[in-house]
């Protein structure tokens, strides 16, 4: 059994690797990639590998992973301030998108109407996998539109949950008698919740500042990993929704220090499940259903994407979007997305619907969602209604994270109390949890995580940001570092706080925008003052700082280039002649 799990798993990666591999070559997407591979490597393909349904309830741990990185992105704050388009657009679109396709599938298919609701309303759903890591991808999801459509998303990741109580409320298979009386469940469901939270609170929050204090990355990846199960285990138990559960882990910390940490450690565990998720759902799709009703499957994604366009392009309207905008978000979202598969298998297992149906519907997602790299190409030309005659933007209408701080200690603090009081958005991040602990005290919202992980960069926003601000005192900051920041994100200034001459000495082959040395302004500002206070007369004071500025960079470009500390030592001397500059 061992040997065999080992052969069928390097079989799925390796099927896995090749095809998203492939399909990113056409720039199809990773997504229908992987659900290729199933296919191909599944009973309905060349048979490699059987037990479809088995892996597809193992490979759902990558939902509860991204169901839980969704939460981690409801920061109070954010949400707050998206509340209209969250749950106002989003719930609009997810009503009338359902009852809509439901209607289609009801006319079309000759279903009963509790058969179309289990496939309309999954429908309504969009592909995030697709959409969220283009428009991250391209900078696009801080701006008014990707806020929108990420709104909309995360409104119709929430509905999960829901819609997998409606569809087990229409459930047509003989009651289970070990599941609790739905008023039970009920309560089942606030006690459970209540206790999520306040185990985030009270547990999860003392141990993630135990570790921070440690600071052993694997100890973030298994806590992390540890409160996704653990919350999902709890909500198994009690006969609830696993994905509710990985919901709540993420909501409860999505709002702690160390957010940006777990987010990062967590990701690989979710692509890597995610993927197995979706070469599953190519397991078992019936492929001889789906060649057996060729126009149906072709028809119904068509009207899918042309249903939910019109759709959302009304509704983007009704909330105030310009009409090219509102059009760009109706061909983004269009598809169908992942989460359809997920309430297929619960339709079926409900008895709502035959395997068959689960099958074709399936291939009508997976269809729609290969119409969306030619849609997103299409969506970007309507994103931005006409600028003629529109106020510039201000410090106050920038996107989230103009700038990431790394490190927030007395040099850090002085640079992001100048860039905030000009209204410019920034994210703190530093690697030390008392100064974390410290600074939250005069509410300072500063994230634990090492600055020179592009993982952590990229999620905390840093392919958004104009600057990047190095603010560290850490003299081993270097071009191993540096280099793949600089790559990664070259839209942003970077600035790097130096520790000394020799650490500028290193910094100096980077394409850097500046460098600092921590004590170089202050050191020339305290001579000055000295020379004040010995009566040397003001233009006298001007003429030996100039002349010292210029004899430092001159040394220290000639340091530079030889990497001899002592070059150029003769430009100091004990009484040098300082010629007065023309006024």
């Amino acid at each position: 059994m061992s040997e065999t799990a080992l052969v069928e798993g390097v079989v799925m990666l390796g099927a896995g690797f090749v095809f998203v591999m492939l399909f990113r070559r056409f720039g199809l997407g990773a997504v229908l990639g992987y659900l290729v591979a199933g296919v191909v490597i599944g009973p309905h393909g060349l048979g490699i590998i059987g037990g479809a349904e088995s892996k597809l309830d193992a490979a759902e741990l990558g939902i509860a992973l991204l169901l839980f990185l969704v939460g981690l992105e409801l920061n109070p704050a954010r949400l707050w301030r998206l509340k209209r388009d969250i749950f106002g657009m989003g719930l609009v679109q997810v009503v009338a998108c359902g009852l809509a396709v439901a209607g289609i599938v009801w006319l079309v298919a000759s279903v009963s109407w509790g058969a179309a609701l289990a496939l309309g309303l999954p429908l309504a759903l969009s592909s995030t996998a697709q959409v969220l890591p283009s428009l991250k991808a391209s900078g696009r999801i801080n701006t008014p539109f990707g806020e929108r459509a990420f709104s909309v998303l995360l409104f119709q990741d929430l509905s999960i949950v829901p819609l997998i109580t409606i569809i087990a409320a229409m459930s047509r298979a003989p009651a289970d008698p070990s599941v609790p009386p739905g008023w039970l469940m009920a309560v089942y469901t606030v006690g459970a919740i209540a206790g999520l939270v306040a185990a985030g609170r009270y547990v999860i929050g003392p141990v993630l500042r135990l570790v921070g204090r440690v600071g052993e990355q694997e100890l973030f990846i298994v806590v992390g990993l540890f409160t996704v199960f653990a919350s999902a285990a709890v909500m198994e138990t009690l006969h609830l929704s696993t994905a509710l559960g990985a919901f709540v882990a993420g909501v409860m910390l999505a709002d702690s220090p160390y957010r940006h940490e777990i987010e990062a450690d967590i990701e690989p565990f979710r692509a890597i499940l995610l993927g197995l998720f979706f070469i599953a759902v190519g397991m078992v799709l019936d492929i001889g259903a789906v060649l057996d009703n060729p126009g149906m499957v072709i028809g119904m994604a068509l009207a899918l994407v042309a249903t939910k366009t019109a759709l959302i392009f009304g509704i983007g309207r009704l909330f105030g979007m310009a009409t090219r905008p509102a059009f760009g978000l109706g061909l983004l979202l269009s598809q169908g997305g992942e989460f359809g598969f997920v309430l297929f298998a619960q339709a079926q297992a409900a008895l709502l619907i035959e395997p068959r149906a689960a099958s074709i519907f399936g291939a009508v997602v997976t269809l729609s969602m290969a119409t969306t790299p030619f849609l997103l190409m299409i969506a970007r030309r309507f994103e931005h209604a006409p600028t003629k005659g529109v106020k510039p933007e201000g410090p106050a209408d920038a996107p989230d994270t103009t700038a990431i701080v790394i490190g927030y200690g007395r040099f850090g603090q002085t640079v992001a109390h100048m860039l905030q009081s000009h209204g410019i958005s920034l994210t703190l991040i530093d690697l030390k949890p008392s100064q974390i602990e410290r600074t939250a005290e005069f509410g300072a919202k500063v994230y634990y995580g090492d600055g020179r992980r592009i993982d952590l960069l990229r999620i905390a926003g840093a392919e958004q940001a104009r600057l990047i601000l190095f603010c560290t005192d850490d003299r081993e900051l270097g071009p191993k570092e540096l280099s793949p920041i600089l790559g990664a994100f070259p839209q942003a200034a970077v600035l790097v706080r130096a520790f000394d001459r020799g650490h500028m000495i290193k910094l100096a082959p980077l394409d850097l925008t500046i460098a600092i040395r921590e004590v170089y302004e202050s050191a020339i500002y305290m001579g000055v003052e000295a020379l004040k206070s010995l009566g040397v007369e003001g233009g006298r004071i001007e003429d030996i700082e100039h002349d010292y500025r210029e004899k430092d960079n001159i040394r220290l470009e000639a340091q530079t280039v030889t990497g001899d500390m002592h070059v150029r030592d003769d430009l100091f001397s004990r009484e040098p002649a300082i010629v007065r500059r023309e006024a």
